[in-house]
């Protein structure tokens, strides 16, 4: 005779219940604890479209039961976010998105609003944009905000110091700040103060670094590709030329294109009007948007153009490789920046993009941090 299963054998057929879905029912049974039967009630309402999916009907071998009525979408969403850790949530709404086309998390106000702010839902909701009224929108707005500063926040520390100051062990400051602190000369200074008999240090001074400012008089041109494939690339620049737009005495055009180019500087210091205003899609001519920056270099040794794209130009190449090699003649720096997507991959075309170093291109795949690493070398 067997043994009757115990607690944890029940929550191991519990759980394995959850990930096999309902057409497991039969041989592990159904939910018995309340959390459980609720969780699977969630994801059923989601996952279980990829049976439909695959040709099985809905209710293929269910009978009548007491079921609690059908989940909308609000209570779905509300249910996910209560049984549920965060990063969990997120995953099952990219999922939502991605996988099952379920718009309506970004189409409707009362849904919206009751999403988790994250990258994803950035991107749906730039990628939905177009299809929201104007109530929607306003929410829209604000996550796109939110995850904007948020987005900010993580990028600006590193990209100031990289661009505008660097330490000086040279010169001490009066300015105490923890990671500007002289370690080795605070504890030289204050050897004779050593407490032998509790063995430690006693500091009575504290030397600090200071940090050399540099004012850059430089001129940022930055022309972003915003053809369908480039939406991780057209986010991270628009936060990086927000960034650059706040640096003293730094000049920043930022200049959006496909087939057609909209200059959108005025905006450059807000990302979020730079998003909410970019038309992701259609086709990819480099070279004009290159012979646009070419028309606001004014001091071209004082100039950088950094292009944003994939390389895979729609327009005959010949024009694109022409505006490059006159900025070049004239002293102006050029880095094409190959497209990264949101795991920093590079996704770009390696020949042009080669056709573009011959021509005195730099073409690189970096980061955000990177990047201003490489223009903290190339304003020095």
């Amino acid at each position: 005779m067997s043994a009757a299963p115990t607690p944890q054998d029940k929550l191991a057929m519990q759980r394995w219940r959850l990930v096999l879905g309902r057409f497991a029912e039969k041989k592990l049974g159904g939910a018995e604890r309340a959390e459980y039967a609720r969780m699977d009630r969630v994801l059923e309402y989601l996952y279980g479209r990829e049976y439909a999916a695959r040709g099985v009907r809905p209710g293929a071998g269910r009978q009548g039961s007491l079921d609690p009525s059908a989940l909308v979408l609000p209570d779905w969403l509300a249910e996910v976010r209560d049984l549920f850790p965060r990063e969990t949530v997120e995953v099952v709404e990219r999922h939502a998105l991605d996988r099952y086309g379920m718009t309506e998390l970004v189409t409707d106000r009362e849904v919206l609003d009751k999403l988790e702010p994250s990258y994803e839902l950035l991107k749906a909701v730039l990628t939905y944009r177009g299809m929201m009224n104007s109530d929607v929108l306003e929410s829209a707005r604000r996550i796109v905000r939110q995850i904007v500063d948020e987005l900010t926040r993580k990028l600006a520390k590193d990209v100031r110091q990289a661009l505008w100051g660097r330490l000086n062990r040279q010169r001490r400051s009066l300015l105490k700040v923890a990671k500007n602190l002289d370690v080795r000369r605070t504890i030289r200074a204050n050897l004779k103060h050593f407490d032998r008999e509790h063995k430690r240090l006693v500091l009575s001074a504290l030397f600090f670094n200071s940090r050399i400012q540099h004012h850059i008089k430089w001129h940022i041109i930055m022309a972003v590709d915003c053809s369908g494939s480039m939406m991780d690339s057209v986010i991270h620049a628009a936060v990086m030329a927000g960034i650059f737009k706040g640096l003293p005495a730094m000049r920043v055009s930022l200049v959006a294109f496909d087939t057609e180019i909209v200059d959108l500087t005025e905006a450059a210091s807000d990302p979020v009007e730079v998003l909410m205003s970019v038309q992701l899609g259609g086709g990819t001519d480099i070279g004009r948007a290159l012979a646009y920056c070419e028309s606001l270099v004014r001091h071209p040794t004082r100039t950088v153009v950094v292009f944003v794209t994939d390389f895979y130009e729609g327009a005959p190449t010949n024009r694109m490789l022409g505006a490059i090699k006159r900025l070049r003649e004239s002293g102006t720096r050029v880095l094409g920046l190959a497209a990264l997507d949101a795991t920093a991959e590079p996704v770009y075309d390696h020949a042009l993009a080669a056709q573009c170093v011959d021509m005195g291109a730099e073409v690189a795949a970096l980061t955000p941090q990177r990047l201003a690493e490489w223009l903290a070398k190339a304003l020095s």
